[in-house]
């Protein structure tokens, strides 16, 4: 059930978790065209700061979409916008779990706006703020 934009007050939050598996890179990188080596080859990777493969920071961002328009607000809203700073790699096998919380609720403009963070464990590996219409509420 989706929330509508009556039901949303600032301090309301959501969550989606999900472990980054091999496949999950593979398919995203098909989908996006991100074939990076980074993510692909363990040799390459092996030369980076990070010392192993990382998954794509935009997978780990794409959790926050889940939260928005599968739990809060849900099905139906509109996602406008999204701004991410990516603060720590993702590895395969790491449990990422994203959580947004109301911020602002603009009623007038049907906009809620969300803080949005994205965690392995303690650590912050995105943040960002998006901004969200929630759908209408069905008339009676």
């Amino acid at each position: 059930m989706p929330y509508y934009i009556e039901d949303l007050k600032p301090g309301m939050s959501d969550s989606f978790s999900h472990t980054v598996t091999e496949r999950d890179i593979e398919l995203f990188g098909e989908v996006s065209g991100d074939m990076n080596p980074a993510h692909f080859d363990a040799a390459f990777a092996a030369t980076t700061p990070f010392k192993t493969r990382i998954a794509h920071g935009v997978l780990s961002a794409s959790y926050i979409s889940t939260v928005l328009g599968m739990k809060m607000p849900g099905p139906g809203s509109i996602f406008l916008s999204l701004t991410t700073r990516f603060k720590a790699p993702v590895r395969i096998g790491d449990t990422v779990t994203a959580t947004c919380t109301v911020k602002e609720v603009l009623a007038e403009k049907r906009r809620v706006s969300f803080d949005c963070h994205c965690k392995v464990g303690d650590t912050v590996v995105v943040e960002g703020e998006a901004v969200v219409m929630p759908p209408p509420r069905p008339k009676a």
